[in-house]
């Protein structure tokens, strides 16, 4: 049975990155989640630090967070918390949201019991899931208005995909996607969007019909782009690779805050199931080509530039940035996409300079600790 929705704080936020933990020899993922934990155990930080289903990987997530500023904090002191237990370790940390080194064929789950039943549930398709990503929680006051912000961001997963692009590399190769990542998420019988109901009481009707398929024991089990998370009173926003940086996640936080205060309150979206018809491949443009990419939209049958279209929406929540403390935060996305220097890209040009993956992720740990570009 489907958990009740709590309440929370409308537009509160909470970030949470799955972190590469990678030898500093080959810069392939390395098994030190174990060891990371107890050596962080005894640390103070706001926050948590937490396994994520193999030993290569770890999350950091920020408490609740009111606005840009806490959020980029929290995740700076998570950051610097997790690069000294990772130097005592001569372990590396790094964003991104792919390796480009791992065999998914020698990953092997964590050990947790979730892990092993998804592990012999999916088999090849769960070892190829270590990849890396961004999830932003948004509160909300109540399980219908969730369920209306969730279909409403929906309208905007091309923006995340393209801000937080940093997956152009796959097992040693240029995929000449900007993102990659998602790649290994659409073969889930259980990924893409969630079913456009807007009602609580319609969605639980849809999971009590979900669980008798026998994949389906919670929400957790659904692998959409953006899905409710009733325990936290919040939907999650899960489109996202992990930038290289924790301040670019922070900036795209806050956009997305901005984003969903700006469609909750002004209502400017007539939503409709026909949304959905566009959704496939508004998302693949974003992946494929970022922000120079092109997106249809469902209302109106115009087709934009993703960049363009950003540059645009920032126009128009700019006051809800103001009112939510997120003007910073925006600043970073407009300068971002006006200079056209996605973190895809910036890999690539690391890459085309130095012709070695492995230098190219030396430099993506620089990056993550807070080295300039």
């Amino acid at each position: 049975m489907l958990q009740p929705f709590a309440s929370s704080e409308s537009f509160t936020i909470g970030v949470e990155l799955e972190v590469q933990l990678v030898n500093t020899h080959d810069y392939n993922l390395t098994k030190a989640t174990t060891e990371l934990l107890n050596r962080v155990r005894a640390e103070t930080f706001a926050g948590a630090i937490n396994p994520e289903t193999t030993e290569g990987m770890i999350e950091v997530s920020t408490g609740v967070c009111c606005n840009f500023e806490q959020a980029r904090s929290e995740l700076l002191g998570l950051r610097d918390t997790l690069v000294r237990a990772a130097d005592f370790l001569n372990v590396g940390v790094c964003g991104g949201g792919t390796n480009f080194f791992q065999n998914w064929y020698d990953q092997r789950s964590d050990g947790r019991a979730r892990s092993e039943y998804l592990m012999g549930l999916y088999g090849a398709l769960y070892q190829q899931f270590t990849i890396f990503g961004q999830h932003v929680h948004v509160g909300c006051a109540d399980a219908d208005s969730a369920l209306v912000l969730l279909h409403s961001l929906s309208r905007y997963v091309p923006h995340f995909i393209a801000l937080a692009a940093s997956s152009p590399f796959v097992q040693g190769s240029d995929t000449r996607f900007q993102c990659a990542r998602l790649n290994s998420v659409a073969p889930f019988p259980l990924a893409g969007q969630a079913p456009f109901v807007t009602k609580w009481s319609e969605f639980e009707q849809y999971f009590d019909r979900m669980t008798k398929t026998g994949l389906v024991n919670s929400l957790k089990d659904f692998y959409w782009d953006i899905r409710p998370s009733p325990g936290y009173g919040t939907i999650e926003v899960r489109v996202m690779d992990t930038p290289l940086r924790v301040e670019w996640a922070a900036a795209i936080a806050a956009y997305i805050q901005a984003l969903a205060r700006y469609v909750l309150v002004d209502e400017p979206l007539r939503l409709s199931e026909r949304d959905y018809e566009v959704y496939r491949t508004n998302r693949f443009m974003a992946c494929r080509f970022g922000l120079e990419g092109t997106c249809v939209n469902p209302e109106t049958g115009q087709s934009v530039l993703i960049r363009d279209d950003i540059l645009a929406t920032l126009d128009a929540i700019a006051p809800h940035a103001r009112a939510l403390g997120g003007e910073e935060g925006l600043d970073q996305i407009r300068r971002t996409v006006t200079d056209g220097l996605s973190d895809a890209t910036w890999l690539r040009r690391v890459y085309g300079a130095h012709r070695s993956l492995h230098e190219v992720v030396r430099q993506q740990c620089r990056i993550w600790r807070g080295a300039q570009a």
